[in-house]
């Protein structure tokens, strides 16, 4: 099995991961109130993260002053992508909003060109703005389609955008696992001070079971994650995140009994092939890059 194989089989654990954590957290969603699920969640990953990193030897504080502002400002939108999709996904199709997170190659991409001055041709601009299109035929801002759990997700993907983008300006110096657990501890804590504005409910075994098991998924997606930037090269890698969006359809579909409309349908195969165009036009010019130097 090649390195690129492997890579790809990790990336699509990991999407898998993520896509089981949310179905546990939608399960969830009429039964107990969203900071408590946050915080207990946050907890038990917490632990499993911090006992992962001291297994592996991944766990270490001194780094240089620069990335623990990167670190801060990664954390606080790490809060903000969490509150405001899972706010989303308590209210939405899960399928829904997971394909208006598919754009984030694409605001990724824009973000680096605009705030670090990447190069983004006419090509991938193109893609992106057809990316977008399809965004907006699947949030369908109207009177009739959109609704302010649509803007929770837009506003989600905002600040992964804000995430990934200062994760990209950190130093080599930082240590993958300090900065999941860093997160983990933030958005706990987070968690845990709103709760205390909110009535508690007591939880049921089911309950329990489906915290305990996104705990588990969303270690299995971090842990996954983190193994994918190790193997293979990330331009090959990096399409086989949408396979997080066929999870999200088939979970939809069995636990929920939901299936996107026509023209939402569309507008997910719009970002989808947008996405795939521009991460495998950027492999492509980095390709051309190297051959030159």
């Amino acid at each position: 099995m090649t390195d690129n194989t492997k890579g790809a089989l990790l990336m699509m654990c990991s999407m898998a991961a993520f896509t089981f954590n949310d179905t546990c957290v939608k399960l969830l969603g009429p039964e107990v109130p969203l900071f408590q699920m946050l915080f207990l969640r946050g907890v038990a990953s917490s632990l499993m993260i911090w006992g992962l990193a001291r297994a592996l030897g991944a766990l270490r504080w001194r780094i240089p002053r620069r990335d623990w502002g990167l670190v801060a400002l990664r954390t606080c939108a790490e809060i903000g992508a969490a509150y405001f999709f899972i706010t989303a996904l308590y209210h939405m199709p899960i399928a829904n909003v997971t394909a208006v997170l598919q754009v984030l190659p694409l605001t990724v991409t824009l973000g680096g060109a605009l705030l670090f001055g990447e190069a983004v041709g006419w090509r991938r601009m193109s893609a992106i703005l057809a990316g977008f299109l399809g965004m907006l035929l699947i949030v369908r801002p109207g009177p009739e389609g959109f609704d302010l759990y649509a803007g929770y997700a837009l506003a989600a993907v905002f600040f992964v955008t804000v995430r990934d983008l200062s994760t990209r300006r950190m130093s080599a110096e930082v240590p993958s696992m300090t900065v999941t657990l860093v997160a983990s501890l933030g958005v706990m804590l987070f968690a845990g001070v709103a709760s205390l504005g909110t009535d508690w409910v007591p939880l049921n075994l089911r309950q329990i079971a489906l915290i305990g098991g996104a705990s588990v998924f969303i270690l299995g997606g971090y842990l996954f994650s983190v193994m994918v930037m190790r193997v293979g090269e990330v331009s090959f890698i990096a399409p086989f995140r949408y396979t997080g969006l066929l999870w999200a359809l088939l979970l939809g579909l069995v636990v929920f009994g939901n299936w996107p409309d026509p023209v939402t349908f569309l507008g997910c195969l719009i970002v989808v092939g947008a996405g795939v165009f521009t991460l495998l036009r950027g492999r492509k010019l980095a390709q051309e890059n190297s051959a030159r130097t």
